[in-house]
C-alpha cells in the first residue's frame, strides 16, 4: 500500500517538475512513510510514497522501470498472486533477470510479456497504477476491478495529472477548486461523492476495472474496460451454479480460504478487524486455521449498549483463540477526530462509521502494518436490509393502485420515526437491529411513492431527496431507472447496484482513507474477483433465504464457530451520532450551521436545515444522518476554502 502521483506536462523544466512532485508526494506522506522516489523524463514525472509490505529492501523501491526500459510504473496496492505469475513467466521464458522479490517487478515483466490488458486480467489483487510506455509515448492509468484502491486524475492547459488522493492534485497548475454542483447533490443524497465525478470541477476518479490511456497530454483519453461487474453478474445469472447447496458451500470454503491465504502473505506484522459480524468473523476464522500463532484482532466498543460490538467480537475472538485488542469509543474521541476528517477524506464524506473505522485503524497500527477486513460480503450475499425487504416492498407496490400506495405512505409518515421506534420496542424486546426502525419505516414510505424497483433502491439508499430542495441551486446527477439485470430478481438488481456504487464510493473509500491515515494497509479477501464471479453464479436462494441474508456465509461460518456466534443482529459499525449531536457535538454543529452563515453562503436552505436541527434537538425526528451530511460539507468547505 502506497501513494502515487505524477503528471505529463510537455516542456516543463526538470527542476520545476521535481519541486511539484515533492509537494505532491509530501501531501501523501501518511500513505508511505517508509520513503519516496521520483522519476522524470521528457515532461513525464512520476512519484511514489512507499509503505513497505513485500520485499522491504531498496530493490522494491518505486517508481520502477521494466527490464528493457520500455515501461515505468508507480503502483499502489498488492498483486497477491505475483509468486505464481513469476513462475509462469519463468516457465514461458519471459522472465527477466530478477532484481528483487517484489510484486511490482513481476507486474512489469508480465506487462512486457503479455501486454497491458492481458496482464491486468491475470492480476489477483487491489491496485491503482500509472504506467508510462516510452516506446509508444503513452500514459496508462489503471484501477482494480472493484475500486479498492483510489486513483484521481485531472487535465488542464498544463497537461494531465494523477494521484491517489485529491490533496496532491491541488498543487498542479490549473487545478479547478470550484465545487461541482451535481457532485454536491449526489453527496447529499448518498452521504459520499458518487461515480466518476469528484467534488471538484474537471477532476475525476478512475472507474473500477478501467484502463485510461493518454496519447497526448492535451488530448482526451481513450477508455478500455478490462473487467465489468455488470458483465460478471449477467454471465453468472445466465450460467448458474448447478450443484447442490452443500457443494456450493464446499466450493465457497475453498475459494475463501485461498483468498484469505493470499492476503496473509506479508513481510510485516499482520492482523484483522473483528466486529463479531458474519463477514469479519469468517475472515478471522480462516486466518486462524491457517496460522501457527494467534492472529492479532482489533475491535471497537461503545459506551452505548445498542451500538456496542465489543461482546460479540470478544466472544468470537475467545472461541478462535486470537490475540484480541479492543478500544471503547467515546464522544471525546469523535471530537478529537472531527477536525481531521476534511483532510483525511479530501472530499465531503459523511458516512459516520468513518469515526470508528479511523479509531480501529489507529488501534491496529500500534501492533501491525496490515489488517484484513470483511468488506464485500453484504454486496455479494445479500447482507443489507434492502436486499431482503426491498423486493418484498416492490411485490406489494405493484399490486396496489397508485392512490392506495400514496395513502399508505402518508399514513406511515404521519407517525414520526421516534414514534415508530417506540412502537417496535413495545412490540418486541430491545434488539440493536430495531434502533432505527423508524427511519426504515419512513424510507419505506418514500419508496412507496415510486413506481419501479430501481427507484425503490434509490429511495432506500438515499439521505436528502431531490424534493427536499435543501440546495438553493439544485442540481442532480442523472440516475437511470433502467434495470441493469432485466428479468432478474429485484434482490439481484439491488446487490449489483450496491456493488457498483455503494461499495466503491462509500465503503472502500472509507476504509482506504481511514487505514492510510495511519499508514495501515487494509486487505479485503471477500473482494477477490474469483469469489465475486462465483457468488454471482449462485442461485439467489443460497444468499437470501426468507428474511435472512448471507445464508451461505452463515452456513460456512458455522463450520468454524458455534451457532450462537452466527445468529447475532447486524450492527453496522454504528455510533450514537444523534445523542452526540444533542450533547458533546452540539456547539461544534451549531457553529457550522449558524443560520446567518448559511444565508450568507447561499448553498443550503437555512430555514429547512434549522427546522430539522430543531426537530432533532427536541426529539421530534431523528435527523442525525441528514444533518451530518450538511455539517461535514460545511467543515470540508472551511478546510479547503482556507
Amino acid at each position: 500500500m502506497c501513494g502515487i502521483a505524477g503528471f505529463w506536462s510537455p516542456g516543463v523544466q526538470a527542476d520545476e517538475g521535481l519541486l511539484l512532485l515533492e509537494r505532491m508526494h509530501t501531501a501523501m506522506q501518511h500513505r508511505g512513510p517508509d520513503g519516496f522516489g521520483n522519476r522524470h523524463r521528457d515532461g513525464v514525472f512520476f512519484t511514489h510514497r512507499r509503505l513497505a509490505i513485500i520485499d522491504l529492501s531498496p530493490r522494491g523501491h518505486q517508481p520502477m522501470h521494466s527490464d528493457s526500459g520500455r515501461f515505468v510504473i508507480t503502483f499502489n496496492g498488492e498483486v497477491y498472486n505475483y509468486a505464481a505469475l513469476r513462475k509462469q513467466l519463468e516457465a514461458e521464458g519471459h522472465a527477466p533477470k530478477w532484481n528483487g522479490t517484489s510484486d511490482t517487478e513481476v507486474m512489469l515483466a508480465a506487462i512486457e510479456a503479455w501486454g497491458l490488458e492481458n496482464a491486468v486480467r491475470r492480476f489477483v489483487g487491489m491496485f491503482a497504477f500509472a504506467l508510462w510506455d516510452e516506446r509508444e509515448r503513452r500514459l496508462h492509468l489503471v484501477r482494480d476491478r472493484v475500486g479498492i484502491k483510489p486513483l484521481y486524475w485531472t487535465q488542464t492547459a498544463h497537461g494531465v495529472a494523477f494521484a491517489s488522493e485529491l490533496k496532491a492534485l491541488h498543487f498542479f497548475p490549473g487545478f479547478d477548486t470550484s465545487v461541482h454542483r451535481g457532485a454536491l447533490a449526489g453527496f447529499l443524497r448518498s452521504n459520499c461523492v458518487v461515480g466518476e465525478q469528484s467534488i471538484f470541477e474537471g477532476t475525476y476518479r478512475l472507474s473500477p476495472g478501467t484502463i485510461l490511456t493518454f496519447t497526448e497530454a492535451g488530448r482526451a483519453p481513450s477508455r478500455s474496460v478490462y473487467w465489468s461487474a455488470v458483465d460478471v453478474a449477467r454471465a453468472g445469472l445466465a450460467r448458474p451454479f448447478e450443484g447442490t447447496e452443500n457443494e456450493a458451500l464446499d466450493r465457497l470454503d475453498v475459494l475463501m480460504r485461498d483468498a484469505v491465504s493470499l492476503r496473509m502473505v506479508s513481510d510485516v506484522p499482520l492482523g484483522a478487524f473483528l466486529s463479531g459480524g458474519i463477514d469479519s468473523s469468517l475472515v478471522v476464522a480462516m486466518m486462524q486455521v491457517q496460522s501457527a500463532r494467534p492472529v492479532h484482532t482489533f475491535s471497537i466498543q461503545n459506551e452505548t449498549a445498542a451500538y456496542d460490538e465489543g461482546p460479540a467480537a470478544r466472544a468470537v475472538a475467545q472461541h478462535l483463540g486470537t490475540h484480541h485488542t479492543a478500544l471503547t469509543v467515546t464522544a471525546k474521541d469523535a471530537l478529537d477526530l472531527i477536525p481531521r476528517l476534511p483532510r483525511i477524506y479530501d472530499e465531503p464524506f459523511a458516512d459516520s462509521s468513518q469515526l470508528p473505522t479511523l479509531l480501529v485503524s489507529q488501534l491496529a497500527r500500534r501492533q501491525v502494518t496490515v489488517a484484513l477486513s470483511g468488506d464485500g460480503g453484504d454486496e455479494l450475499f445479500g447482507g443489507y436490509t434492502r436486499h431482503v425487504w426491498g423486493p418484498r416492498l416492490w411485490n406489494l407496490e405493484r399490486r396496489l393502485p397508485e392512490a392506495l400506495r400514496f395513502a399508505l405512505a402518508d399514513a406511515i409518515t404521519a407517525r414520526s420515526p421516534q414514534k415508530w421506534d417506540e412502537f417496535f420496542l413495545r412490540a418486541r424486546p430491545l434488539l440493536p437491529a430495531l434502533r432505527i426502525m423508524g427511519i426504515r419505516m419512513h424510507k419505506a414510505a418514500a419508496a412507496l411513492r415510486v413506481a419501479d424497483p430501481v427507484g425503490i433502491h434509490h429511495m432506500l439508499s438515499s439521505h436528502w431527496l431531490p424534493r427536499d430542495n435543501v440546495l438553493l441551486q439544485p442540481s442532480e446527477i442523472s440516475t437511470s431507472t433502467a434495470p441493469l439485470l432485466p428479468g432478474a430478481d429485484v434482490a439481484d438488481e439491488f446487490m449489483l447496484r450496491d456493488l457498483l456504487g455503494y461499495l466503491p464510493d462509500d465503503i472502500l473509500t472509507k476504509v482506504d482513507r481511514a487505514t492510510m491515515a495511519f499508514s495501515l494497509e487494509g486487505r479485503e479477501p471477500l473482494l477477490d474477483h474469483r469469489l465475486i464471479e462465483f457468488a454471482w453464479s449462485l442461485p439467489l436462494k443460497f444468499k437470501v433465504r426468507g428474511t435472512t441474508g448471507k445464508w451461505l456465509l452463515r452456513r460456512l461460518l458455522r463450520r468454524y464457530v458455534p451457532q450462537a456466534l452466527v445468529s447475532g443482529p447486524k450492527m453496522g459499525f454504528g455510533i450514537p451520532l444523534g445523542d452526540w449531536l444533542r450533547g458533546p457535538l452540539r456547539d461544534w454543529a451549531e457553529a457550522l450551521i449558524d443560520e446567518k452563515r448559511l444565508r450568507d453562503e447561499g448553498t443550503f436552505d437555512a430555514r429547512l436545515v434549522h427546522q430539522r436541527w430543531k426537530e432533532h434537538l427536541d426529539g421530534t425526528r431523528p435527523w442525525e444522518f441528514h444533518l451530518w451530511d450538511v455539517l461535514i460539507f460545511q467543515a470540508w468547505r472551511d478546510t479547503w476554502r482556507a
